[in-house]
């Protein structure tokens, strides 16, 4: 673990096993920490946040480049072992890599751009003047999906506002964690701005970080439910928090709309790192007039869709983080053909050619699929498009809404006016219109209802870090 600029041990001395989920193989063995690892984590975090909430902005930006530029300059390193540990494809890692050392980039500026501002007063004699100060030491908990980036969409802002920050990673990736602070120690940042503590339980790392009062913030990105408890953990000290939680994402394909176009943004979009993404597209809404061009397209695109290790060439497919992620994916799609679902491709576990060592499940589709079925209510994060026929587009807004969740969705049209009907009127905080990529460090990213609280990335970003103080001045 990484705490107070140095790299130690567990307290209780154990340690836990990092595993390739591709083969099965151990990667590597990591301390397992506990409660009185996280507090000694934070007392390092309080310690430094003294001197660095005092820093100017454009020294604390400097850190930033500097962690960027590094980043940058390991992006193989990093990405290979994110290959080894998550699974997904090489070249899918890489993307990830810049797309976590943009934060970096992004933040490095912002920091910059933290301003305050007058107000003016009805009485003659009075001024107001409003400041942005960091909110304290901070408490983050990030998913194995996107182990490195989700890790610099978390820690860049925070210390670009001037806050000190103590991050558990996920227990399934914790050596992208470790490579990630190794390039924040390359990057000089002072002892105790970062700190890193590996788990195996999550649960008493997560208490400490509800029960410290000195934590005055929570980030976290995993499952609803797991937000859910860390909301009314937070509520007893009424600490900030931001929470980025599972998704059910509409992808919604309009009559005008070009089927074949929106088949392969589809395909790109719903099997991107295996189906196991937030703003994966959990139910497919296509018109009737065009669903059976739509499905012959995306067929097409799936039956060449390989399977394996992400350091295989051309693999597009790479496991599933566990069992029990698999045991999901699978009971969802039984669930669905039971109840009258017809299953176009896959819906079976992959055991040939050596898959069998690793959790890898076929890209599904599925046709059919309504609204009592598992797959219609419930995140699949995993590689199955279920296809859902529909006639009448005066119902699709009813039919996108109809969910608890409320982080991403997708619309195909040719049309402006219908384009900006769906944008206004679909109830999710990111809306992709013929764009199956809405995301960026500059861009807010964030859900409604019970998909989370708060944005990240973007000025909205750096913002879930601040508290806003108010002068009045008698002169």
């Amino acid at each position: 673990m990484f705490i107070g600029g140095k790299w130690i041990d567990a307290e209780n001395g154990h340690e836990f096993q990092s595993f390739n989920p591709a083969s099965g193989e151990t990667l590597g063995s990591l301390p397992a920490g506990e409660g009185a690892d996280a507090t000694k984590a934070v007392d390092a975090a309080a310690l430094a946040f003294q001197e660095w909430s005092t820093q100017t902005a454009y020294q604390r930006s400097q850190f930033l480049y500097k962690a960027h530029s590094l980043m940058m300059a390991d992006l193989e390193r990093l990405a290979t072992i994110m290959t080894e540990e998550q699974g997904k494809p090489l070249q899918a890692a890489r993307n990830e890599v810049r797309y976590g050392a943009d934060f970096l980039l992004w933040y490095a500026e912002e920091a910059k751009r933290v301003c305050g501002r007058t107000i003016s007063s009805a009485r003659a004699d009075q001024r107001f003047l409003v400041l942005h100060q960091p909110v304290g030491v901070v408490g983050a908990i990030t998913p194995w999906n996107y182990p490195i980036s989700m890790i610099t969409r978390k820690v860049a802002p925070a210390l670009a506002a001037g806050c000190t920050i103590v991050l558990k990673p996920a227990e399934a990736t914790p050596l992208c964690a470790k490579a990630v602070f190794e390039i924040f120690e390359k990057a000089a940042i002072p002892a105790g701005v970062v700190n890193l503590v590996t788990a195996l339980d999550p649960g008493p790392v997560g208490e400490v970080f509800l029960k410290d009062v000195r934590v005055r913030k929570l980030t976290f990105t995993g499952s609803t439910q797991v937000g859910k408890m860390i909301a009314r953990g937070a509520a007893d000290q009424l600490k900030r928090i931001s929470l980025e939680l599972g998704g059910h994402a509409p992808f919604i394909v309009c009559s005008d709309a070009d089927p074949v176009h929106a088949a392969k943004g589809l395909a790109l979009v719903k099997f991107l790192n295996t189906g196991q993404a937030c703003i994966s597209p959990n139910r497919i809404f296509v018109h009737s007039n065009i669903v059976e061009t739509f499905l012959k397209e995306l067929t097409r695109k799936v039956a060449v869709m390989k399977s394996g290790s992400g350091f295989d060439p051309g693999v597009r497919i790479g496991p599933l983080v566990n069992d029990t992620a698999l045991e999901k994916v699978d009971r969802q799609v039984q669930d669905a053909i039971k109840k009258g679902a017809r299953l176009v491709s896959g819906g079976e576990r992959l055991t040939e050619n050596g898959l069998d060592k690793g959790c890898f499940y076929a890209p599904t589709i599925l046709t059919h699929v309504d609204s009592g079925m598992t797959i219609y209510r419930e995140e699949t994060f995993g590689p199955v498009a279920p296809v859902i026929e529909y006639e009448n587009e005066d119902d699709l807004l009813a039919m996108a809404n109809d969910t608890h969740y409320g982080l991403a969705s997708y619309v195909y049209t040719r049309d402006l006016k219908k384009a900006f009907r769906l944008f206004e009127g679909l109830h999710f905080g990111i809306i992709g219109i013929n764009d199956i990529n809405p995301t960026s460090a500059a861009a807010p990213f964030g859900g409604m209802k019970e998909s989370g609280l708060g944005r990240e990335g973007s000025s909205e970003g750096i913002n879930e870090y601040l508290e806003t103080k108010l002068v009045g001045l008698s002169v």
